[in-house]
């Protein structure tokens, strides 16, 4: 589906164009063109291509819409595949692909399952005109800001639940609670694998548009791009700030449920010990033996009952004095 089409000049918007008149506008001296589609089908990516005359693998990775973030030129065109995270309403993960086609004179940007649109970047562009003298290299270079700047709040959300569980973990809770905080846990890495799978094969790629060997149409906006790459390896840090985060909350939370079931274990071997007392004393005086001199006396069984009650009182106090009851 075409979003837009617009033609520019001299870092100024000329008209809106149709798909018939592109060719008429690429004609022109200082003229660009840029086109945004949305989940377009075959016919329509069939235009594109002999508009702008895109390589046909390049038109293949588009149409099959899974394709890692990457960066490739193709002559004097560069292709780049780029992945949007959003979240949805249950905090899960949405990715989407940006694929975005770069030539001297056009950009053609072709979205797939991604929610939020570029309306605001093309807003951006015609704000700065004396940037939009630069041409296709600046508006590359802004939808991969905007796409990088998103990443930013799905990173935020996630480090707000973790830090929320990190609380947690330290709350007074049961078994039950302890095996939730574990699975929540386990999610929050699931999603940043996620974030890290989609993220990390693009600063490799963008790295590339700073040093080295540079892109045509990328000259002179070496410093814009090195702003993007900056804003990659900071994201790609954190993440992995985090999930190192989580596999030490992890531990933590594994270290303090060990630490309440030796809690419980030493409230059952004191319990233990107040019951083996008596039971010891009982089993003595309950052995079939003719001559036990204590069984004779005549206060006997009131004596034994006394040491009971005090070994038992004195064992209660001292389990008590080191917190084990």
């Amino acid at each position: 589906m075409l979003i837009n089409c617009v033609a520019y000049q001299g870092g100024k918007k000329l008209a809106d164009v149709s798909v018939e008149a592109i060719s008429d506008y690429l004609a022109k001296p200082e003229c660009f063109v840029w086109v945004a589609l949305k989940d377009p089908d075959a016919g329509e990516m069939a235009a594109m291509k002999e508009e702008f005359g895109l390589h046909a693998l390049a038109i293949e990775d588009v149409m099959n819409g899974n394709q890692r973030p990457k960066i490739e030129e193709y002559g004097d065109t560069l292709f780049c595949v780029l992945h949007t995270l959003e979240l949805d309403d249950d905090g899960e993960v949405i990715t989407g692909q940006v694929n975005v086609f770069a030539g001297p004179n056009f950009v053609l940007s072709v979205r797939h399952r991604a929610q939020q649109g570029f309306n605001d970047v093309r807003a951006r562009c015609e704000r700065e005109p004396e940037l939009l003298r630069e041409g296709s290299g600046f508006v590359l270079y802004a939808l991969m800001d905007s796409v990088v700047d998103r990443y930013a709040p799905v990173l935020e959300a996630i480090s707000a639940e973790i830090e929320e569980l990190e609380d947690r973990i330290f709350d007074k809770h049961d078994l039950a609670g302890s095996r939730a905080i574990i699975e929540d846990l386990y999610s929050l890495k699931r999603r940043l694998v996620i974030l890290a799978h989609h993220v990390t094969p693009l600063v490799d790629s963008v790295g590339k548009l700073v040093g080295g060997r540079i892109p045509q149409i990328c000259v002179g906006m070496q410093a814009y791009y090195r702003d993007v790459y900056d804003h990659l390896v900071r994201v790609s840090n954190t993440i992995d700030a985090r999930r190192e985060m989580i596999v030490t909350a992890i531990q933590v939370n594994l270290g303090m449920i060990s630490l309440a079931e030796n809690e419980v274990t030493k409230r059952l071997g004191s319990f233990a010990a107040l019951f083996a007392v008596p039971t010891m004393i009982a089993g003595i005086y309950g052995m079939n033996f003719e001559h036990i001199p204590e069984l004779h006396f005549r206060f006997g069984y009131q004596i034994c009952l006394a040491v009971m009650l005090v070994l038992d009182l004195f064992l209660f106090f001292l389990f008590r004095r080191i917190n084990w009851l």
